[in-house]
């Protein structure tokens, strides 16, 4: 930017750098989507194409800023943590939010008709984001454990509220009896299998915990065309005779990736965590 006496009015820009050597979160959360799913004709109470949509968009972004590290998605919200050493736009927060947002918002908006292709969009979805910073490893376990806490809690509900409500019950009285009479976990899940035959476990994981990106170390077989090995086998290829095809031969060979992988496992116990120890700083 070239010098001019004007240049005075950046001293007004606040100083919004994240703490350092702490897990950043930036949260995306969509703004009236009660309003926004219902004039686009979303399945209630989960809604596959919605959710397949809000994967994909955190998927994008996943790819398109190396520094996040893992993702927690559930209804019209995503979370995205940066790695603790993070130095990405200087960890400037109104920079993170805002490009994490605008990327996610701006990755609906192009991939809606993919979803959603018999319901055009009636009018620009809008997504808010916040930064938040965890100092400790058991604050980033405890912040996505609360998220999918409140996945379970949201989902239970909203089965039981939905299904009252397809059967013909009036939504006042779908939200005393769930509300109310069956407050309670159990008694939920006591309602939805002696009225509807449903056991909540066995509905998809993903209503009941979420969706979560990311990477992970797989095997995968790969063909080498070149090297050594190669050679050797397109050797022993002419030596049987097969002088027209031996320039074609190829060896299979395991290698292993850093893959970005979605899952819909539990985040509470101990499991996933013990599986991604680099969420565990090195004492």
């Amino acid at each position: 930017m070239a010098k001019s006496k004007f240049e005075y009015t950046k001293l007004f820009e606040a100083d919004d750098t994240l703490l350092p050597n702490c897990w950043a979160v930036i949260r995306i959360d969509g703004r009236g989507f009660h309003k926004f799913t219902t004039a686009h004709g979303y399945e209630k109470p989960n809604d596959e194409r919605g959710l397949g949509l809000m994967n994909r968009c955190a998927e994008c972004v996943m790819k398109e800023f190396g520094d996040l590290v893992i993702a927690y998605g559930e209804s019209d919200e995503y979370s995205f943590v940066l790695k603790r050493d993070s130095k990405l736009f200087r960890r400037r927060a109104s920079k993170l939010v805002s490009c994490l947002t605008s990327h996610f918002t701006s990755c609906f908006v192009f991939y809606w008709s993919e979803f959603f292709a018999d319901h055009p969009l009636q009018y620009p979805p809008i997504f808010d984001g916040r930064a938040v910073c965890y100092p400790t490893d058991r604050n980033l376990r405890d912040y996505l454990s609360w998220r999918q806490a409140d996945t379970h809690i949201n989902n239970l509900y909203n089965t039981c509220f939905w299904l009252l409500v397809k059967q013909g019950v009036a939504k006042t009285e779908a939200e005393q009896l769930v509300g109310i009479k069956h407050a309670d976990a159990a008694s939920k899940n006591e309602l939805l299998f002696h009225r509807f035959g449903i056991n909540y476990s066995d509905l998809p994981a993903q209503y009941r915990k979420g969706s979560i990106w990311v990477y992970d170390t797989v095997e995968e077989i790969v063909q080498m065309t070149g090297g050594p090995a190669v050679e050797r086998a397109r050797a022993q290829a002419r030596a049987e005779g097969a002088d027209e095809s031996a320039s074609q031969v190829t060896v299979a060979k395991a290698v292993r990736k850093r893959k970005l992988v979605l899952k819909f496992v539990d985040l509470i116990g101990d499991r996933f965590w013990a599986d991604h120890p680099e969420f565990t700083t090195p004492s």
